[in-house]
């Protein structure tokens, strides 16, 4: 395998066609795999359907740098789900475990409350005045981990 620094000397030295049909390749591949996130985030019906751990909250079960796939059909959650889930005003994410759901009979939307495995309390202080997270919250339910797949080095 030739290193960066080969690559980019063969690079230079390359005809001007051959350029152009890297970059063309390049573009090519870029455009294929910003398609099959869009189909995946239309077959999981999740706005981002695979995310990043950036914190160690989870461990030891989910590890920083884990790769999550999310899911978000209208399915009931349950104790013990890893959701992920965003409050407004925040940038990043929360990955962590459902803990208690409350169902409400005059509302169809199920009420849960979350925390991280690593964690001593549940999530309640991070909800900013709730004391239940509801479904426009959360991005999506995780059904597969792939460890270490998002760490870059």
């Amino acid at each position: 395998m030739e290193s960066l620094g080969e690559y980019w000397k063969r690079f230079r030295t390359s005809s001007s066609q051959s350029v152009v049909l890297q970059v063309v390749n390049l573009g090519l591949l870029l455009s294929g795999a910003l398609v099959a996130y869009k189909i995946l985030s239309f077959i999981t019906q999740a706005e981002s359907p695979i995310v990043v751990v950036l914190s160690e909250s989870m461990e030891p079960t989910i590890r920083r740098g884990d790769l999550l796939f999310l899911s978000n059909y209208k399915a009931p959650y349950t104790t013990g789900d890893i959701v992920v889930y965003l409050i407004p005003g925040r940038e990043v994410p929360i990955v962590h475990r459902v803990v208690k759901v409350h169902e409400d009979a005059s509302d169809s939307d199920p009420q849960i409350l979350t925390k991280g495995d690593n964690n001593f309390a549940d999530d309640i202080q991070l909800y900013e005045g709730r004391r239940w997270l509801t479904r426009e919250l959360i991005i999506g339910k995780a059904y597969m981990i792939i460890p270490y797949a998002g760490m870059v080095r």
